[in-house]
């Protein structure tokens, strides 16, 4: 009697530990793939990704320096 009362519980902490394994692996490929910022919650910028495309198009030499320029001083300016 009583041999099987236990196997409830065991059952319960096998389901969490496969659970928390689960999120581990999430959480790490998240960090390998660079989903998660190093521990800021710091929106971006709103001009960011503009002036990333405008850098990468400049540094491929799609743009001269001159359209370069023109364009970055439009993206700087306060709206």
């Amino acid at each position: 009697m009583g041999y099987g009362s236990g196997a409830g519980g065991w059952m319960f902490f096998g389901v969490l530990m496969m659970v928390g394994v689960v999120l581990l692996v999430v959480v790490v490929v998240r960090v390998i793939a660079g989903g998660v910022r190093g521990g800021t919650d710091a929106p971006a910028r709103p001009g960011s990704q503009a002036r990333r495309l405008l850098d990468e198009r400049y540094a491929r030499g799609d743009i001269t320096t001159d359209e370069y320029q023109e364009r970055l001083r439009v993206l700087e300016q306060p709206d």
